[in-house]
């Protein structure tokens, strides 16, 4: 199989029989669309639903947005042959990871359930919310998909400190 990685703001479609897309997710979400009939789908992965009010965002940046995100991947998979009326997803993330950040990850599953429902798209498979990250893998040709928790999420090293003279001058060497 061809593993594909995509991370915050990016999206990935195929028709490929041999591709496997696959992202990491702790509040972020990912959405999994696929027409079972045309054998085509794709994964995206967004930082947050929609931008605020007074949020100025460049087109750069647009795409670690639910809203833009969806156009993005529901308008690739159309032009490969996609039908929307068809169109069946997979929903993955949106966990409270940080407590300090509030609950971003619950917006963000909202968000992405209320798009389903307004698009008229069905949803096969939901894993959203809870605490813990997930590592997300989909076949698009065959619109399976697999969530694994993260059990711990990786430690940081902290350099040794670096040795400082009696006068409080950092000694180099």
């Amino acid at each position: 199989m061809r593993r594909v990685s995509i991370i915050q703001g990016e999206s990935f479609v195929s028709g490929e029989p041999n591709v496997v897309i696959s992202t990491l997710l702790g509040s972020c979400v990912s959405v999994c669309l696929q027409d079972p009939v045309g054998r085509v789908g794709g994964m995206n992965h967004f930082l947050l639903g929609e931008p605020g009010k007074d949020d100025h965002v460049n087109s750069r940046d647009m795409a670690r947005y639910g809203v833009h995100a969806m156009e993005l991947l529901i308008n690739e998979l159309m032009r490969r042959g996609g039908v929307r009326s068809r169109f069946r997803a997979h929903l993955y993330g949106g966990a409270n990871i940080v407590a300090g950040l509030g609950s971003i990850g619950s917006s963000n599953a909202d968000f992405a359930r209320r798009f389903m429902e307004t698009e008229g798209i069905a949803i096969g498979h939901c894993d959203l919310g809870g605490t813990h990250a997930r590592k997300v893998e989909f076949v698009p040709y065959e619109g399976k998909a697999r969530s694994r928790a993260v059990a711990e999420i990786p430690k940081l090293i902290t350099p040794p400190a670096l040795p400082m003279s009696n006068d409080g001058d950092l000694e180099l060497f």
